[in-house]
């Protein structure tokens, strides 16, 4: 331990994360959420588990191989330390998820949902099996005894794998089969309801007739998590090579980086254990044990075959989102926007205006540029469409394509190249630097002036999760906000990290410095200052330290932190003032909001892009802009209000770092249902009628003289 480090108030950022994944479970748990609903959450928290495992382990273990030993500065432990703390910690998680899994399995059974066991399956439903084993399973597989003759295999990252413990002509030995990845995973069974067999136990069961000539003594599903913490910048590389190609390479290095974790579902003998640590050169520690499937995907396919009845049973019934109301929805947006700004909160409100302000602007004989950053996108998305008719239309679209967007590079490098074919101009940001941003920002001229329409958001440009998480997008035409939007793209084309803006606020030379300016300002007022934060998670060292440092002013500080957080409330002295709270729910929360005064008249209000993790603040370039429309601050400021009220999903956190549930006598209050039931937004006023014909006839006119190349029409 470093005595140098000042861990009175912080905690270690992997075991926070920990912490915040058992929330799943926590909803898994909740007998008020629906019971396939329950499931998605336990497939949640297992999914979350390896890629912690894959990326922050990963990166953990890297580390450790380092000669210059780095210390966590707010734990004061160093890598392996860290290591050795997690290993400690997961255990009781896999005993808390297969125990919960236990629990929905057999709860679903009383709704005729079964997970059969093979060994059990007797009749037409084990011929039904057999056949599928012997006509589709058999023939795909790669068996293989393993000796000198025949080496350990690869085992890609999370592919799943039957260990096998053997005896050859009186001698032990071990084997694998390797389950095909390109077979479904489960065979739904004849008959009434929904029984169905996974594919892996189908394996397991059968196994003995794989190897014929052998004795199976033990066998048991197995996977290994590989490190997946591939740091494209460190790379080597030539300079010339394309940047895509790059990527490709390092999508495809990522299934064979070194074992990391290694998870056993079914009996495995000591034998079976140290002769498959011994092969992927683990230690015991990195051995993990479970009785719950280890891939939990295949849920999803299930509640896809649910009829409708039951869907409506097992389900959280389903929401669309809606048209806000302050936009009419038959008229042109861009008119509307550049009247009033529009603050969109996803999934409550529907992300189709921002894709029919696009498609517009792609049609609009005005319109001279439309600017992108894009970070992940959807696998089928109308963004990309609307932007490439724009570039065949002849209009200047340059897109910031940030290929290193983990686990997302394969989708992104395709749609890249789709964009360039179209005329797009793709860049691809800076060495060492991801480009996180979310700005959109469309140029035009009309009239003799120019005018910008420039979008920023704290969530990707996703039209899928933007029916999952929830996220804020404000429209604005305001030509300083424009200025700056214009010049960010100028700075990210030439490289220009340091360059300085009237309105927004930009890291990695930036949004940190004038973060601070403004606790600064708060701690100035000492008690009635007043700082609210929404975040995904909070690492960054010198941020905590500034909050603690306002706490100690008597500043009151509000946190909404969903995922990890280094900081520890209510330690008697340091950080008494600060309240930290996470809300799990239906719904994703990923939105940001930064806070700073009492007065909603005058307090500095933005939403971000930018979480306060020091990648944020030193490695990417990110974005917060400011919230100066009456109507979108009223609306900003309750959805502030309703989170803080919310006493169903909300845990707070104490000066351990554990959650506990709110304490309150007040009525039930979750914040994500009363967004989906109560609108936030008021329609616009009625403009006179007489105007509303004039712009009709202007805009017929430009679009009359300007013709379809869009040359403008000078007054």
């Amino acid at each position: 331990m470093n005595t140098e480090v000042d861990t009175r108030y912080t905690q270690n950022r992997e075991l926070s994360w920990l912490r915040v994944n058992r929330r799943a479970l926590e909803e898994a748990r909740d007998a008020a959420v629906p019971l396939m609903e329950r499931m998605k959450f336990v497939e949640i928290f297992t999914n979350n588990l390896d890629e912690f495992f894959m990326v922050r382990v990963g990166s953990l273990t890297d580390m450790t191989l380092l000669k210059q030993t780095h210390v966590d500065n707010k734990s004061g432990d160093t890598p392996s330390q860290q290591l050795e703390a997690i290993f400690r910690a997961c255990p009781p998680l896999y005993h808390q998820r297969d125990k919960v899994f236990s629990q929905l399995e057999s709860q679903l059974r009383t709704c005729n949902i079964c997970r059969m066991d093979v060994n059990a399956l007797e009749g037409k439903a084990r011929k039904q099996v057999e056949r599928w084993f012997r006509e589709d399973i058999l023939p795909l597989l790669s068996p293989q005894v393993i000796d000198m003759h025949h080496p350990f295999p690869h085992l890609p990252n999370k592919s799943l794998n039957i260990a096998l413990a053997l005896k050859v002509d009186g001698q032990d030995s071990f084997g694998i089969i390797p389950v095909p990845q390109d077979l479904p995973p489960f065979l739904r069974l004849e008959g009434t309801g929904i029984r169905y067999v996974l594919l892996e136990d189908v394996l397991l069961a059968y196994a003995g007739q794989v190897f014929q000539a052998v004795e199976v003594t033990q066998k048991a599903v197995i996977s290994v998590t590989r490190n997946a913490d591939i740091a494209p910048e460190d790379e080597a590389y030539d300079v010339e090579e394309d940047y895509r190609q790059l990527m490709k390479k390092v999508v495809k290095k990522r299934t064979r980086l070194a074992p990391i974790r290694l998870e056993i579902q079914g009996a495995a003998s000591p034998d079976l254990a140290e002769f498959l640590c011994q092969k992927l050169n683990l230690s015991s520690a990195q051995v993990f044990y479970s009785k719950a499937p280890l891939k939990l995907g295949y849920v999803y396919s299930i509640i896809d075959l649910l009829p409708p009845e039951s869907a409506a049973a097992l389900c959280e019934p389903p929401y669309t989102p809606r048209w806000p109301a302050s936009l009419r929805q038959n008229e042109r947006l861009i008119p509307q926007i550049l009247k009033r700004d529009v603050l969109l909160f996803y999934p409550y409100d529907s992300m189709e205006p921002f894709l029919q302000l696009v498609r517009e602007a792609a049609g609009d004989p005005c319109v001279r540029s439309i600017k992108i950053t894009i970070y992940r996108l959807a696998p089928k998305t109308k963004l990309v469409e609307y932007l490439c008719a724009a570039a065949e239309d002849g209009k200047d679209v340059t897109v910031v394509m940030e290929l290193r967007a983990r686990f997302d590079e394969q989708n992104n490098i395709q749609w890249a190249e789709r964009m360039e074919e179209a005329g797009c101009t793709v860049l691809y940001g800076s060495e060492g630097i991801k480009v996180h941003s979310k700005i959109c920002q469309i140029t035009r001229r009309e009239w003799g002036q120019l005018q910008y329409i420039t979008q920023v958001g704290t969530g990707n440009y996703n039209e899928k999760t933007a029916k999952l998480y929830t996220d804020l997008s404000l429209i604005t035409a305001d030509p300083v906000v424009g200025a700056d939007g214009a010049a960010l793209f100028q700075n990210i084309a030439t490289v220009n990290l340091k360059g300085r803006y009237q309105k927004l606020l930009a890291s990695p030379f930036q949004l940190r410095d004038r973060v601070m300016a403004l606790i600064g300002g708060e701690i100035a007022k000492g008690s009635e200052g007043y700082i609210f934060l929404k975040l995904n998670s909070l690492t960054d060292r010198k941020l905590i330290d500034k909050l603690a440092a306002a706490s100690q002013a008597g500043v009151k500080v509000v946190m909404n932190i969903r995922g990890i957080c280094c900081l520890r409330p209510g330690v008697p002295g340091l950080t008494e003032n600060i309240t930290v709270f996470s809300i799990v729910g239906r719904y994703l929360e990923h939105s940001r909001i930064y806070c700073f005064g009492w007065d909603r008249a005058t307090a500095a209000l933005y939403i971000s892009s930018a979480d306060f993790m020091t990648r944020n603040t030193e490695r990417r370039v990110e974005i917060a802009c400011p919230v100066e429309d009456e109507a979108t601050r009223r609306k900003l400021f309750t959805i502030m209000d309703e989170l803080m009220a919310d006493n169903e999903k909300a845990r707070v956190m104490d000066s351990a770092g554990e959650y506990h549930h709110v304490k309150t006598s007040q009525p039930p209050r979750r914040c994500q249902l009363r967004f989906m039931q109560n609108p936030l937004d008021v329609p616009p006023p009625e403009e006179p009628r007489r105007q509303r014909r004039k712009q009709r006839l202007l805009r017929w006119l430009v679009s009359l003289v300007g013709g379809r190349k869009g040359k403008n029409l000078e007054k």
